[in-house]
């Protein structure tokens, strides 16, 4: 008795001093938020020299390029440089041995060349081992499940964070830190300004921004579509994920973020193949709308999956009916953990029950049972988490408002920026932000929007720095300063590494040069962009 508690305070004495001693190290550079972004964000301030720590509030790095999204959304992949054509450029040299290809051969697969010098659609688990690969390349010291603390986790004196404690107590010391999370907890804790939500057309001259009723075509419900409990009767009550308020005027500014899903990892390979599950919180009126739809002429297959090596796929929205969870998700932005991880078991629930509904329920057409029935979950996949996507597609959430405001005319090259760390190319991509019932008595989808830009276009650096009279030692690559509609265009992994290069280039020249990240001197940071091999010009 008297070994084991001898054991005990000695474990105890030794969490402490460790406790103590991680609290006192001051780093070069704080990353918070383990997301694409966020992983390329300290491998370049770590190889520019800089004591780097990286902190992931959950178990895995790569955000949702690990998460489900291998098949990237890329737009013009010459704009693609840097370490983000890096890790595309590692994932081909992995694809390059005929060994990996255990469910299909090389030569089957239409998105793998021998004369591409990147590939770019993969399997998540390969994608993850590639970051932490380019991780402990420099030895970065990574913390894994720590969550900012949302209450009283961020110190400002002077214009410039000092530190950040977690919810464990743990105490994190930088002189720059950089928010690479989806959600900006981080930036809006240290009081930078932003917004969540769509701004109207007028607030910075678009047309493409606020609610497009208009607009309203793509991924939409068949007409006619009853929203009702009780077809026809108003006082039956709405369907779930159906609101019952007005769409808005077009063109109107609201507090709406577009929908979320999970991107499932799917296969159509038996021996690989977890057969879709009835959730044990399934409720069949979720599904109501969807079989509704399908009554009044949908005859669409409901998801698009997008092939990747293996057989397996990246498995997105489609039609009026799909794996978005309309309506569902306008308080996760600002909200704390608790309420988020509710949320986030919603769209799984959900979207689990989707897709049992899509392969069995009788109300379904037998095509497309019969199709979504071939496939499953692939069984090698998120192998800790149920074969169950790690990261929700969080497609939106804060966005900061910087001195410099990303927006639909620096998308379509009517405004040509003077200081670029990075090209976006991807169409102006929302997808629906609202399910409403039309005038008439009708379901109805609101929000999608796909413009493209026609090519590529500059990102400014001072779009990922907060306003000069906010924080000097902060930089956001990920919830940037950008418009609705813009960011909707932005918002693809590989940019969000690209931005992440960047910000930590500009991060590690602010700190050797003892300056805010305001007064870093652009042309010696594209200087080093370019030597990196950034893309910093139009094509």
């Amino acid at each position: 008795m008297k070994k084991i508690k001898f054991v005990v305070t000695v474990t105890f004495i030794f969490s402490v001093l460790f406790l103590y001693c991680a609290n006192q190290k001051i780093y070069d550079v704080v990353v918070y938020g383990g997301s694409s972004a966020g992983v390329i964000a300290a491998v370049q301030a770590a190889r520019m020299g800089a004591a780097v720590v990286l902190i992931e509030p959950g178990t895995h790095l790569g955000g949702l390029t690990s998460g489900g999204l291998g098949k990237t959304d890329t737009g013009d992949k010459s704009v693609i440089g840097g370490l983000s054509r890096d890790f595309y450029q590692r994932l081909k040299k992995y694809y390059d041995d005929p060994k990996v290809w255990k469910f299909e051969k090389q030569s089957d697969y239409n998105g793998y060349s021998e004369n591409e010098d990147a590939i770019w659609g993969f399997e998540p688990k390969v994608a993850e081992k590639i970051y932490e690969q380019m991780i402990s390349e420099f030895n970065i010291r990574v913390l894994k499940g720590e969550r900012l603390d949302l209450n009283n986790g961020v110190l400002v004196d002077q214009q410039r964070v000092k530190r950040i404690r977690m919810e464990s107590g743990l105490v994190i010391r930088g002189k720059m830190f950089i928010d690479a999370a989806y959600e900006g907890d981080l930036m809006a804790k240290a009081g930078v300004s932003y917004i969540v939500g769509r701004e109207s057309n007028i607030t910075y001259g678009e047309t493409l921004n606020g609610v497009q009723k208009n607009n309203a075509i793509y991924h939409q419900l068949k007409d006619g579509v009853d929203p009702y409990i009780i077809k026809g009767d108003p006082a039956s009550g709405l369907l779930p994920g159906v609101h019952g308020g007005p769409p808005g005027e077009e063109g109107e500014g609201d507090h709406r973020v577009q929908a979320y899903c999970f991107r499932m990892c799917l296969t159509d390979v038996a021996e690989n193949r977890v057969p879709f599950s009835k959730p044990d919180e399934y409720d069949e009126s979720r599904y109501e709308l969807l079989f509704r739809n399908f009554e009044a002429g949908e005859d669409g297959m409901p998801w698009l999956p997008g092939m990747m090596p293996n057989r397996k796929t990246d498995t997105n929205n489609r039609t009026g009916f799909s794996t978005d969870n309309i309506n569902m998700n306008y308080d996760y932005p600002e909200a704390d953990y608790e309420t988020r991880e509710r949320i986030l078991k919603e769209h799984e629930i959900y979207q689990k029950g989707f897709m049992w509904t899509l392969a069995n329920h009788q109300r379904v057409p037998e095509h497309i049972r019969s199709e979504v029935s071939r496939w499953g979950l692939a069984k090698d996949e998120f192998t800790d988490n149920g074969n169950w996507p790690h990261q929700l597609y969080i497609r939106e959430a804060r966005r900061m408002l910087g001195d410099y405001v990303m927006t639909e005319n620096d998308c379509k090259r009517v405004r040509i920026v003077d200081d670029p760390v990075g090209l976006g190319s991807y169409n102006m991509d929302s997808h629906n932000t609202q399910r409403y019932v039309t005038e008439e008595g009708y379901a109805r989808n609101e929000g999608d929007i796909q413009v493209s830009p026609q090519g590529g276009y500059l990102i400014s650096y001072r779009s990922i720095i907060p306003k000069r009279n906010e924080i000097h030692n902060l930089l956001v690559p990920v919830c940037l300063s950008a418009s609705h509609i813009a960011y909707g265009s932005i918002r693809m992994e590989p940019v969000f590494m690209i931005l992440g290069q960047s910000a930590a280039t500009a991060a590690v020249m602010a700190l050797n040069e003892d300056l805010a990240v305001q007064d870093v001197d652009y042309g010696r940071l594209k200087e080093i962009l370019l030597n990196d091999k950034q893309i910093v010009d139009l094509p």
